[in-house]
């Protein structure tokens, strides 16, 4: 298992959570513990204003009355005065910290080199336990806080205490096994929650599936909706039972853990009063102080207990991302070339995609020359997406290596090389923006340059879909928004198309079936222009994948797959003169077309 595999140690995580807040705002974080200590303080000392106050009463002495009462006023008046100022900072600083800690694991997320997080079921259940925290994760500055407040009045309850007896100190070491109940018991119930995590996803996942808009007509006509929800119930209850075991088990052995503690606090009073046979106003200070010394320990195994569930195993899943996020980029120390010159090599390159051992590409050498036009073709799972994504650096090789000018493309910088490419797929993302930037954001520097988007419409043959749009390029795309527009598949595939146009000169423009929703007539006219722009260049290789070999044959060099191997290439003139698989598959299809 790599060292990606694994979560990173509790301590250093948090400090580096804990750091995270402070970057955001160090004033408030500041400001805010200070206020949290001081709040907590004056509501320490009230067991000492009624000793104070039976002493004085019982002795006569008026000054010392007096000075209990005000004691307990001030106390009673700060303890209010300082909270309310204490919660009103900290919301202020949490505000600003879940905006910083949800721009940052977006961020992480979005700028991992390679996509395989998004397919191994292990990190999926990772992420997912961390995209569940991270709206919590805020609370553990405000826990922290609180806390030390705890911490704050124990130290000077117990300080109390010990002033009546010494032996009275024991009646925080019989606190132990409920602080020790507090911080396992949320790590066994995470290990519970995390080793169900993908039946709780499953149950997420049904109940989009039943509730959402895309899948509502097939969920309808198949009449599965009875069925989704009892799947739905089945992956929760998997998800669910072992979870509530463990919580069960937990609160056990809590409960013991506080009988323990109960049992000393009664000790403690009747050694105080019997066996001491201490004055009234001791007396009450032990009973004031013992109550009060429940009453802090159950705040601070509770925060501790949160502390321990929520900032320990969020703060170990952000610190793994971001150390994964690191390692997809570790060791890319060359800059990207300007401009193809030798071009680009696959020397032996396999690939099996993540949790899977079969090969979806198995021992490719493959030679892509800059300014030609390469087709890609094959049956469905023969490698060919497989192939571009190896190429737009999503994806590792799993052996061998890909070399452009000479360079692996593994010590390039992924951002760096992909400000090279450009490209339109066939899985495309519907951008429910603004068409403008639904189409702009294909080239950030020029996302608000509207020639260049008009450009790029236009030649991804786009303008027939702007044009009946309201407003034109300002039109708001997706129905759900204020006057938002939907498309049909084919109109949201043009957009997408001429998001791939957006960058004018790519070094690899790569085309992985952008145009399956439109007509073969439209695809070749739309790719032959595309064909002669690249052959006027030197320095630029376009890549097809398609199943139209009416398009394909303009290519320069064919790349054929099969069952995961490069098994042809050449010319269509070549290849069709090789009478091989190539040759088989376009006789087929133009037959299916007379």
């Amino acid at each position: 298992m790599s060292s990606t595999d694994d979560l990173p140690p509790a301590l250093p995580a948090m400090w580096r959570a804990l750091k995270r807040g402070y970057e955001a705002a160090p004033l408030l974080l500041t400001v805010s513990l200070g206020l949290a200590l001081a709040a907590a303080l004056p509501d320490a000392l009230l067991a000492l204003w009624f000793k104070l106050l039976a002493d004085g009463v019982l002795g006569g002495r008026r000054g010392l009355v007096t000075t209990a009462a005000v004691g307990l006023g001030v106390s009673a008046a700060a303890t209010w005065f300082l909270r309310v100022i204490s919660e009103r900072t900290q919301r202020r600083f949490r505000d600003q910290v879940t905006i910083a800690l949800e721009s940052h694991v977006a961020w992480l997320q979005a700028s991992v080199a390679t996509i395989e997080h998004h397919e191994r079921p292990v990190y999926l259940d990772r992420l997912a336990m961390l995209r569940n925290q991270i709206f919590v994760l805020d609370h553990m500055y405000m826990s922290l806080f609180t806390t030390c407040g705890w911490i704050l009045r124990l130290g000077v309850t117990v300080a109390l205490l010990v002033s009546i007896h010494p032996a009275l100190a024991l009646l925080a070491a019989f606190a132990l096994p409920t602080v020790l109940t507090s911080t396992w018991r949320p790590g066994v119930e995470r290990a519970a929650e995390e080793r169900g995590a993908s039946a709780n996803r499953l149950a997420r996942h049904l109940f989009e599936v039943a509730t959402t808009a895309p899948p509502g007509k097939e969920v309808r006509v198949t009449r599965i909706g009875g069925r989704l929800v009892a799947q739905r119930r089945a992956a929760w209850e998997r998800w669910y039972g072992p979870v509530a075991r463990a919580r069960g088990r937990s609160a056990v052995w809590h409960a013991l853990a506080w009988a323990v503690f109960g049992a000393a606090y009664v000790g403690a009073v009747v050694f105080v009063a019997s066996v001491l046979a201490a004055p009234p106003g001791e007396v009450l200070l032990v009973l004031a102080a013992g109550s009060r010394l429940s009453a802090y320990i159950g705040g601070t195994v509770g925060e501790i207990g949160f502390l321990r569930g929520i900032w320990l195993e969020g703060s170990k899943r952000l610190a793994w991302l971001e150390d994964y996020a690191a390692a997809q980029s570790r060791g890319a120390d060359l800059p990207a070339p300007e401009r193809l010159g030798d071009g680009i090599h696959f020397e032996h390159v396999s690939f099996a995609y993540p949790g899977t051992e079969r090969l979806a590409l198995d021992d490719v050498n493959l030679r892509l020359t800059p300014g030609s036009v390469v087709a890609i073709v094959g049956e469905n799972g023969a490698g060919k997406t497989t192939l571009v994504k190896l190429l737009c650096r999503l994806y590792q090789p799993t052996k061998g290596r890909i070399l452009v000018d000479g360079v692996d493309l593994a010590r390039m910088p992924p951002a760096t090389w992909r400000s090279r490419l450009s490209g339109a797929f066939q899985d495309f993302f519907r951008f429910e923006f603004r068409v403008r930037h639904t189409v702009g954001v294909g080239d950030l520097p020029r996302l608000d340059d509207r020639p260049a988007v008009a450009s790029a419409v236009e030649r991804a043959g786009a303008s027939d879909v702007v044009r009946h749009l309201v407003a034109g390029l300002e039109t708001q795309l997706g129905p759900t928004w204020p006057e938002g527009v939907e498309l049909s598949f084919g109109q949201w595939q043009k957009l997408a198309l001429a998001r791939g146009f957006m960058r004018e000169r790519p070094l690899v423009l790569v085309l992985d079936e952008p145009t399956a929703a439109l007509d073969a007539e439209t695809e070749h006219a739309l790719f032959e222009r595309y064909a002669a722009a690249v052959r006027g260049s030197d320095d630029r290789i376009t890549i097809l994948v398609s199943h139209r070999f009416s398009t394909v044959r303009m290519a320069d060099f064919i790349v054929v797959l099969r069952g995961s191997c490069l098994i042809e290439s050449g010319t269509h003139e070549a290849l069709m003169t090789k009478g091989g698989h190539y040759a088989e598959l376009y006789r087929i299809q133009a037959a299916a077309y007379r």
